[in-house]
């Protein structure tokens, strides 16, 4: 069945008896050539193992599992959930979980599943309230996941992959490049979707990689890259200060071949990282 067909999705609602709840953010997808695209985007095919956040009806569901995937599916909806099951293949390869993806016992449940040296694929259109926490939580997981292939808000699709010297350009940018290779695929029009949101959204797909820094120092690092976007109009020297002194700062923004005057926006992934270790040596 068809049930990104609009007509479809809302006989399918009302035979389940309910109807898109907006404090869950379930805005549903209405577009087939969409499903189809994401599909593409994340090069699914036979064999594939496919961690779909939020399926809703499971309109993307039943094309992940026609490429030939293998699908664990993680809904909160109780009702949703169950109605996934109606898409459950001869050969089992989908697995309905009706959780709170972010209680998800995610490494527990992906290492029962995944064939031996293989990663997972995320897709997911995520909750916009829920967006940050979700992506947080699993650009760290490089080796069980290779990609992440998901719908955003238009406006925080073009933050995660902004580039140094833009107004997107954030501590969330450089968090997010700090873990993966984050991509801006292409739009999505507010009227892809039932019931028609507020905004346009985006895929974005993440390549996830080991990041440079070992464990022991991250959080350091991203205390150096929140504080100093916290005062993104202010000079590193002044942003910083709470953390080092100006005059370490402007040293160190000149031995990496910056301006010892420049602001936050200015400095790349590489050269944050390069700050981080002169002053802290």
């Amino acid at each position: 069945m068809g049930i990104y067909k609009p007509s479809e999705l809302r006989l399918f609602l009302n035979e389940l008896g309910i109807a898109p709840k907006k404090g869950m953010s379930q805005n549903f997808l209405i577009d087939g050539n969409i499903v189809r695209k994401i599909v593409t985007t994340a090069h699914v095919g036979p064999g594939d193992v496919i961690l779909e956040i939020g399926p809703g009806p499971g309109c993307l569901t039943e094309e992940l599992l026609n490429a030939g995937a293998q699908v664990i599916a993680v809904e909160k909806d109780y009702v949703l959930a169950q109605a996934l099951q109606r898409l459950q293949t001869e050969d089992h390869r989908l697995h309905v979980f009706c959780e709170d993806f972010l209680l998800f016992a995610l490494e527990k449940h992906l290492k029962q599943i995944l064939p031996t040296g293989k990663k997972a694929k995320v897709i997911a259109n995520l909750p916009y309230h829920l967006t940050t926490p979700i992506l947080a939580l699993l650009v760290r997981h490089h080796s069980i996941i290779s990609s992440l292939t998901v719908m955003v808000q238009e406006e925080v699709g073009r933050r995660m992959t902004a580039r140094p010297d833009t107004s997107e350009y954030s501590s969330f940018t450089v968090f997010l490049k700090f873990y993966s290779e984050p991509k801006y695929d292409f739009n999505v029009s507010r009227q892809c979707f039932y019931p028609v949101p507020n905004v346009d959204s985006g895929i974005v797909s993440l390549h996830l990689k080991p990041p440079v820094l070992p464990l022991e120092k991250e959080e350091a690092f991203f205390k150096i890259t929140r504080t100093a976007f916290e005062h993104r109009r202010k000079m590193m020297r002044a942003s910083l200060k709470s953390l080092y002194a100006p005059d370490a700062i402007m040293t160190g923004l000149q031995a990496i071949g910056q301006d010892p005057l420049a602001r936050p926006e200015a400095l790349s992934l590489e050269e944050f990282i390069q700050l981080y270790e002169l002053l802290n040596t």
